[in-house]
Formats: structure tokens, C-alpha cells, sequence
């Protein structure tokens, strides 16, 4: 069974590990046996924790684990009867995210273009190596970071915000409070109380 619609996650717990643009994450996401069998176990029609247990042959701790984790990482949700599904959305963002940057900063104008050109500069192998110095040039990276890194609809607890965060902040000039306080103020990020979404829409970003 498959959800096609913008899912939420479980606010409780820490991501697998910090994911640097979404689509790294997955080697490690996936590289636990139970995780593998309890997104296969969804996949097949699996909808409640125990039928995961049961048909992925787990304890109630393992399944209750794994599956944690595949919802922080959004590639399992709740569907509509609130059963679990397997979000599909998720994978294809993931896709998106997964080719070169080239193609992903957009080939209809020239706004594109230079957003590509920005982004490559100051985003070096999933890191942000600074921000630029000029407003409407940060903007573009900060808008970039939060698509790569973040599911629209899908709630953080400020812990796997911070977490994911920090990935992208290794060794450089920015720390991870200082790139979490710009997506909020832009509107990448929402939050209310200790949980954070990205909405459906990002804010566009005007390049000088």
C-alpha cells in the first residue's frame, strides 16, 4: 500500500544519522536487517506494529525501533485509516534530490541557472562549506538546505532538526542553532513549540 500524499513522522526519538541532502541517509537507513524487514514487511500490506512484528519475524522492541526510524526518515507513514504505508512521495523527492546539481538548480531561465551556480560554490559534498555574504545569494543556499533536507508536511522534533543540521555544518564557518534560526525566519522551517515542519511551498528566492 502506498501514500502518495505529504505524511507525518513520529516527533519522538533521533533520525538514523544526520542526513546531509535526504538521499544519504538511505545506505545507513537501510543498512540494518530490521529496518530492511520491517519496510518490506509495510510494503507488502503490513499496516499495524504487530502485524510488522508478526510477518517480519521481529520482537515488539525491534519492530517498535524500526520502525521509528523509518518514520523520522518519512518513507513510512500513516495513511488515511491510520494504517502504516509506505510513503512514496518520499522516494521521489529523493530521486530528485539524488541527481547532479546541474539538473536539480533548473534549466527554465537564467534565475535557475545562477541558483545552481550559487549553490555548487558554497555547498561542497553535502557541506556548507559559508553562507554568502550577500542577502538574496543566502537565501538561494538556505532554500536549497531546506528542500535537501527536509519532507514537506513531515514534524521534527528540534533534536532531529538539529541533528540533520549539524551534517551540513560540518567543518565549516556556520553552526547548526545559527542555520536553524535562518530557515525559520524565511519560512523554510515552521514551528510550534518543539516540532518543526517544512511547508508545502518554499519561499522563492530572487538572486542578485
Amino acid at each position: 500500500m502506498v501514500n502518495d500524499q505529504p505524511h507525518q513522522s513520529d516527533p519522538s526519538g533521533r533520525p538514523d544519522h544526520a542526513d546531509r541532502s535526504g538521499v544519504t541517509a538511505l545506505p545507513g537507513l537501510f543498512a540494518d536487517e530490521g529496518r530492511v524487514r520491517a519496510f518490506a514487511a509495510v510494503a507488502l500490506g503490513a499496516g499495524s506494529a504487530q502485524d510488522v512484528a508478526r510477518a517480519a519475524g521481529l520482537s515488539a522492541k525491534e519492530t517498535a525501533a524500526a520502525l521509528r526510524r523509518l518514520r523520522e526518515q518519512g518513507v513510512v507513514a500513516s495513511g488515511d485509516g491510520g494504517g502504516l504505508v509506505v510513503a512514496h512521495e518520499r522516494f521521489v523527492e529523493l530521486a530528485r534530490a539524488g541527481r547532479p546539481a546541474a539538473e536539480t538548480a533548473g534549466h527554465t531561465g537564467a534565475d535557475d541557472d545562477r541558483a545552481g551556480l550559487i549553490v555548487r560554490t558554497f555547498v561542497k559534498d553535502g557541506r556548507l562549506v559559508r553562507l554568502p555574504a550577500r542577502w538574496t545569494r543566502k537565501k538561494v543556499v538556505l532554500r536549497h538546505i531546506a528542500e535537501q533536507t527536509f519532507t514537506p508536511g513531515v514534524e521534527y522534533p528540534e533534536r532531529a532538526v538539529d541533528e540533520k543540521l549539524r551534517a551540513w555544518c560540518d567543518d565549516g564557518d556556520v553552526d547548526h542553532v545559527t542555520l536553524r534560526r535562518y530557515l525559520v525566519d524565511l519560512d523554510h522551517l515552521r514551528r510550534s513549540g518543539g516540532t518543526y515542519w517544512r511547508p508545502g511551498q518554499s519561499v522563492r528566492a530572487g538572486i542578485a
